[in-house]
């Protein structure tokens, strides 16, 4: 457990009243992405003002959590307040989410070869753009906005491409199961001899890949053919 010293702030302000605890910040980040941590807690008060050690009344806190109990009332200022990341923290989380808007980015195509950029001209593109990667929101909340923004330097064009796919018996339910799991799927069928096909939707600049994962997971018997863009 980390000391007094150590620790960090998470706050919650709610109806008029402000809740604050002290935490381990990597045990209580740990919680707050799913893990079970229930030992994030430095203190077992939960404060009004945690720098000048006013406790909150117990009165409040029934008034607004409907209990007293320090732990429960703490996990819901972890899930729904402010959390304060350390430096170190912040910044690993930044680039997490960079990857992961990189990899988003990387969907699309060049609209001037018809190719996905590669990732290090994304990141370029990002620097230059002096884009603002928000540790606290997923990926998915910010790179549309994110795109808007590297677009006057980086042309992107987002289609989709559906593909059809002729899978050998031998190889169709282990292949199956690997493209379901990250490809959409629009249509299947199997037919008596075990022979499956497929209809595929991926984002264009996943195409490549998709054909490298098919041809590794069949060991280039799959059939496929181009059947629309979008």
């Amino acid at each position: 457990m980390v000391t007094l010293d150590e620790a960090t702030v998470a706050r919650l302000k709610t109806q008029g009243e402000r809740f604050e605890i002290l935490i381990d910040p990597d045990k209580a980040l740990a919680f707050k992405h799913g893990e079970k941590a229930d030992d994030f807690l430095v203190t077992d008060y939960v404060f009004k003002d945690a720098q000048k050690g006013e406790k909150a009344s117990e009165e409040v806190l029934k008034k607004i959590f409907h209990t007293t109990d320090v732990l429960e009332i703490s996990k819901v200022i972890l899930k729904k307040g402010e959390f304060l990341y350390t430096a170190e923290q912040r910044k690993k989380m930044i680039e997490e989410k960079k990857k992961a808007i990189i990899t988003l980015l990387s969907q699309g195509i060049d609209p001037r070869t018809g190719y996905p950029h590669p990732p290090r001209r994304i990141e370029d593109a990002l620097e230059k753009a002096k884009v603002h990667i928000d540790p606290s929101k997923s990926a998915q909340e910010q790179w549309e906005n994110i795109l808007k923004k590297i677009r006057p330097i980086l042309p992107i064009k987002f289609e989709l491409r559906e593909i059809a796919v002729k899978i050998p018996a031998h190889y169709s339910s282990r292949t199956y199961g690997v493209l379901k799991h990250k490809y959409e799927i629009l249509k299947e069928e199997w037919r008596k001899d075990g022979m499956l096909y497929l209809l595929v939707s991926l984002p264009a600049g996943l195409q490549d890949t998709f054909y490298e994962d098919l041809n590794s997971l069949t060991k280039g018997d799959a059939e496929t053919k181009l059947i629309g863009r979008k």
